[in-house]
């Protein structure tokens, strides 16, 4: 090869080196365009936001400020004041923790086409804000707000915007109730109880609600009424069906006639200490057609009982529920679970009331007379150093077996029906209440399974017959 020939292929080698060279370099001075940043890029105070608009994916919302925020697509749309102001606030002081400025391609970053695109406007500018890619290596989100640059961003706003409108609405408040003066029900329960301390009408001081039942005041167990309006408090309303019910969707979801209205009035205390006053309602429904079906169902088994139709419904699935609740003269219907429809239903006098044939605090018993097989056995109590001392026969006596087995006395079900078994066990208990000194319960052979309990000559309920037969062998245990 001649000398010249090969000087001119050096000069190419060269010439093509220098040029990946220059372009290597050109590329380090464009990398060394990104710089750690603490700035803050926006500063829009939410107050000062007259609209908002995003898009994502498919979805896009738009909101304006008059007095509240408005639905652009659907004025009747009850927005969340609080929930807006959220999406806002992030702007309010928007910082970084990068910045690549002078960005020749925004499509790297995801920005070219971005996954959201957020618009703000003030009475002074307005504002566009881009989304683009997660950087997986920085955990950030690349951002654009048109000046030129990008951003990796301290917060990503893409997880408060990717959401759905139901996220956005303003649901009904169900308040905790601190303290209640009374409850009245209507529809498929039609009675009411109310709030009494230091009532006349019961033997435990433990005892604050009571109703009327057949002209004489009736106490309920607090702690059942308790669970019942907790039942109410923690009522999952975020399942909407319709924010803007008209009179024909009303009747659809069963609340033209709901099947139980519960109105509870109660009071609690302001910011200020002072006690305020207010009244809540709940209308709880199942779908009709539903209930139609499984009401037709009902009577068809009552009138059906084969061997068959008993093996199917064993091996049945649980029933499904469809049920809705409203609250007051609310537009917004809910759709709640068959476990929230079934405890807000669970609202009859015997879904409230003690279960415990006998719910008086053993502390407060003094004596008691257990008569079995025609013997009758007495015990007396003392408090001594702070502790009831048991005594059968002037001896102290342990009786935690008898304790516990009297716990056990528990309604299966209630029951008005009358006696006619044989009477197993009774007993004869002595209070220090002055009005009511002494309570006499007896408890009679119902069948194999049960006894029926009566207390003061009245029948109350059906009681499982083991835990009598517990019973008399608890007081077989301490007499024989």
């Amino acid at each position: 090869m001649k000398r010249s020939k090969k000087i001119y292929i050096l000069l190419g080698v060269l010439a093509a080196a220098l040029t990946a060279t220059f372009g290597v370099m050109g590329y380090e001075e464009h990398k060394e365009q990104i710089r750690n940043s603490e700035e803050i890029i926006l500063e829009i105070p939410k107050d000062s936001v007259k609209s908002v608009s995003w898009e994502l994916d498919s979805k896009s919302f738009s909101f304006r400020k008059d007095d509240t925020w408005i639905y652009e697509a659907d004025e009747a749309f009850p927005a969340d004041e609080e929930k807006i102001n959220g999406l806002l606030e992030q702007f309010a002081s928007f910082g970084v923790s990068f910045v690549i400025r002078e960005v020749e391609d925004y499509g790297q970053y995801g920005l070219e086409e971005p996954i959201c695109r957020i618009q703000l406007e003030t009475e002074e500018q307005s504002y566009e804000i881009l989304l683009g890619n997660y950087s997986n290596m920085d955990e950030k989100r690349y951002v654009s707000i048109g000046d030129g640059n990008a951003y990796l961003v301290e917060e990503d706003p893409l997880e408060q915007f990717d959401i759905e409108l139901r996220d956005l609405i303003r649901h009904d408040e169900i308040p905790y109730f601190e303290k209640i003066s009374g409850v009245q029900f209507e529809g498929k329960e039609n009675y009411s109880f109310a709030y009494e301390e230091d009532s006349a009408d019961t033997y435990s001081e433990k005892d604050v609600y009571f109703t009327e039942r057949q002209g004489e005041k009736k106490p309920l167990d607090t702690s059942r009424v308790e669970s019942y309006l907790n039942s109410i408090s923690s009522l999952g309303t975020i399942d909407y069906v319709t924010y803007n019910a008209t009179e024909e969707e009303l009747a659809s979801y069963g609340m033209d006639a709901p099947e139980l209205t519960v109105t509870v009035d109660y009071s609690f205390e302001n910011e200020d200490g002072e006690e305020n006053f207010d009244t809540f309602v709940l209308h709880v429904s199942r779908d009709p057609r539903e209930r139609d079906s499984a009401s037709e169902t009902e009577e068809t088994e009552e009138t059906k009982k084969t061997e068959e139709t008993e093996e199917s419904s064993d091996e049945s699935s649980e029933e499904k529920v469809t049920a809705y609740a409203r609250v007051g003269e609310s537009q917004i219907v809910y759709q709640i679970t068959g476990v929230e429809y079934q405890n807000l239903m669970a609202a009859a006098y015997d879904d409230l009331r003690h279960p415990e044939v006998l719910w008086a605090d053993f502390a407060d018993i003094t004596q008691l007379d257990i008569s079995l097989d025609g013997t009758v056995y007495t015990f007396t109590s003392e408090e001594r150093d702070e502790e009831q001392i048991w005594y059968y026969q002037e001896e102290e006596t342990e009786i935690s077996d008898l304790r516990t087995a009297f716990a056990y006395l528990e309604a299966d079900r209630f029951t008005e029906e009358q006696p006619d078994g044989k009477e197993e066990i009774s007993l004869t208990v002595y209070l220090e209440n002055e009005n009511y000194p002494k309570i006499e319960i007896k408890l009679y052979r119902y069948d194999g399974e049960y006894c029926l309990a009566a207390v003061d000559g009245e029948s109350v309920s059906l009681v499982k017959r083991s835990a009598v037969v517990d019973l008399i062998e608890a007081v077989h245990g301490i007499v024989l």
